[in-house]
Formats: structure tokens, sequence, C-alpha cells
């Protein structure tokens, strides 16, 4: 089998089983596992996985910059909103993390909600600005221009001050061995910040950032306390998060 051959072999796999292991791998293809360590550095390099040990997972779309993130999912993204929104109290203070699906939630929010917003996204805080009864509060800190989202040591230090009752978490990659994680260092720690400081913690995932990861660890997947998703996305799907003891909340009148 040619080089190219196996690796598109591989790729089908990773497709199709959501994950790879370089043992296995190796005894199909009958090539030796430095080959297939070689195969797998040189298809994360071209971005079309996440090597981990022992193996590779399915790479997060969000690697891609924030207008295209906004192309991505659009049905899905409201959905997950709709239902999101529908978790946010009158008096409550929440932590909205940047992101495009956390966005869409603000659209949702109630014209009666009377509430705090906290956020380290300019495009969240413009978005509530209209708002007659939500105060929102803008974390400062240096600007993660991909992602529009403030991050660094004043986001983080302003989050130690902060205790939520509820944060919304724009989800990069989850996986139910490896996490949450996300493709950037500053990202996750801000991430971390947000969930320590948070009674409950929402996460919100479409379907295509399920069984993936990204290269920096944020938490494990006992840090949310619901995952909130769309009605499209298969039991099938969900049974390893569930079996995690995961509270799934999907608008199934959607």
């Amino acid at each position: 089998m040619l080089t190219a051959e196996r690796r598109q072999f591989i790729l089908e796999i990773l497709r199709r089983d959501k994950k790879v292991l370089s043992t296995e791998l190796s005894a199909v293809l009958k090539v030796s596992e430095d080959t297939i360590r070689r195969d797998l550095r040189e298809l994360a390099e071209t971005g079309l996985l996440q090597r981990v040990h022992g193996g590779a997972l399915l790479k997060s779309p969000a690697t891609a910059s924030y207008a295209d993130r906004q192309k991505q999912a659009p049905k899905e993204k409201e959905a997950i909103a709709r239902t999101a929104a529908k978790l946010v109290c009158t008096g409550q203070v929440v932590i909205l993390d940047g992101g495009t699906t956390t966005l869409q939630v603000t659209r949702h929010l109630p014209l009666g909600l009377h509430a705090t917003v906290i956020t380290n996204s300019p495009p969240i805080a413009v978005a509530l600005a209209e708002h007659p009864h939500i105060e929102v509060v803008m974390l400062g800190g240096q600007l993660y221009k991909k992602a529009l989202m403030n991050v660094g040591t004043v986001t983080i230090e302003t989050l130690r001050m902060i205790r939520a009752d509820l944060c919304m978490l724009g989800v990069c990659s989850l996986h139910p061995e490896v996490g949450i994680s996300v493709p950037n260092l500053d990202e996750a720690h801000v991430k971390r910040a947000m969930i320590a400081g948070s009674a409950e913690v929402v996460g919100l995932v479409t379907a295509e950032k399920l069984d993936t990861a990204a290269p920096y660890l944020v938490e494990s997947i006992h840090a949310l306390t619901y995952l909130v998703t769309a009605p499209t996305v298969s039991n099938n799907m969900l049974s390893a998060y569930k079996a995690l003891g995961l509270t799934i909340i999907r608008d199934e009148h959607e």
C-alpha cells in the first residue's frame, strides 16, 4: 500500500470510529508503529486530525476564523441557543463565554429578564447593549482576534473576583475521555477561570464538536453541569456522555 493510500485509510477509519489507535493500525496495515506515528504526525501537521497518546482523534472545527464559524451549522446553533436561554433566570449573574453559539443566546433572552451578564466577548457586549434590563460587565484583557474574545492575565484576575450563578461555556472540542479542550492556551486559562467561578456550567455543543479534541485541555467532562445540544444529534452520539452522568438538554420540539 502506498503512503497516500495508507493515510487515506487512516482518515476513513477515523471518520468512522471517531478515533484511531496506533497499535491497531500497525496490525491492520502491517507496518511498524513508527510508520503509523509518522503518518499521524504528518496528518496532524496538515490539520486533518488531533494526535493524542496512543493514536489520534478528530480535530475540532473551531480552528476556523470567527467569521467562518458564524457560517457553520447556523440552524443547529440557533436551536441550542434558544434552549440554553431558557436556563437563565431573573436576578442571576451569568457568564457568557465568547463564541458564535453564545452570541446566539443573547438573541433569545427575554426583554423582561433582569440579570447581570459578564462576558469577555465584544460582540456579545454589543448585542446586549440595547437590552432594557440586563447589566453588562465587559471583561478586559488582550483581544484574541481569531475568536473575538478577551484573554490574558487581566481577564483571569477579574474572573477570580466573580461568583456567578451560571456560565454558558463556548465549547470548541468535547470528548468523553479527553474532556473540554481548545486550540489556544490563553483561551484555556480563561475558560478554566470561568468554570471555577460558576455554580453551574452549561456547555453549548454542536454535533461537529462532539468527540473531537484540541491541543489545550480546559477541564474534564465532569466540569459541566449540563450539555445543551441540538435535537438532531442522535442518542447514539450522546451515549458515552450520558454514561458519565452528564445531564443532556435538547429541545425535542425544535
